[in-house]
């Protein structure tokens, strides 16, 4: 399995196709898994790089606490650790808090921006919980392993996104950025993608779908969308 030592963590990380760098940054209790039904149609002309997070499922799980910053910063470690300059980046959920905050805080490693189902400072509703994600995680077949992140782990990467307000970095982030949001997103309210709009220059679009079935179910449009963002731009 492929690894790279980042500061204190190994991360682990896969790399698909060829061509211009894009990376993909899974979400809270998620991992390289979330993007399954994306990879392939972005690896058809790109050089797809997936990760996951600190505290993920293959990735190392130091105790806690966490932060968005700090997993930026493991994110621009990784970019160091395989030679890559800079790459079109991606971020769902609570990814597109680690690529907002990678994006402002180190500009010449992100060309293009994708946030994709986040917000910049997310109240976290009450249904999402552990049990509720992997509830509905564990019905798409691929998700049917365990998921391999103990709780403590999970609570990690919660609190980092709940404490995380990132609406301070928006006026800083010069890459060019697609804002995607799900149109039955029950978890990222309406009002996080319209703060996300403060960043210049974006742009945003509405796509089918909810918080996990946008990726998960509507992979395919989703891939497109970001295909075409990528290469228009």
């Amino acid at each position: 399995m492929p690894y790279a030592q980042v500061g204190d963590i190994k991360l682990y990380y896969e790399v698909h196709g060829d061509g211009p760098p894009v990376l993909l940054v899974p979400g809270l209790g998620a991992d390289t898994r979330l993007f399954s039904n994306v990879v392939p149609l972005l690896a058809a002309s790109r050089q797809v790089v997936v990760l996951d997070p600190r505290g993920g499922r293959l990735s190392d799980k130091p105790a806690g606490p966490y932060s968005i910053e700090q997993m930026a910063d493991d994110v621009a470690g990784l970019f160091g650790a395989l030679g890559v300059g800079c790459a079109d980046v991606v971020g769902y959920s609570m990814g597109g808090k680690i690529a907002l905050q990678l994006a402002a805080c180190h500009p010449e490693l992100v060309d293009h921006l994708v946030l994709c189902a986040t917000a910049p400072s997310a109240p976290v509703t009450r249904l999402f919980s552990r049990r509720f994600m992997m509830d509905l995680v564990s019905r798409i077949p691929v998700f049917r392993k365990a998921d391999g992140q103990p709780a403590y782990a999970f609570e990690a990467q919660r609190q980092a996104s709940r404490s995380f307000d990132g609406r301070g970095l928006l006026p800083q982030v010069k890459a060019s950025t697609l804002i995607i949001r799900a149109r039955r997103d029950r978890i990222v309210p309406p009002s996080g993608a319209a703060e996300l709009q403060s960043i210049p220059g974006s742009s945003l679009v509405d796509l089918p779908g909810g918080h996990l079935t946008l990726v998960m179910v509507h992979g395919k449009v989703l891939a497109e969308t970001i295909s075409s963002f990528l290469s228009e731009t």
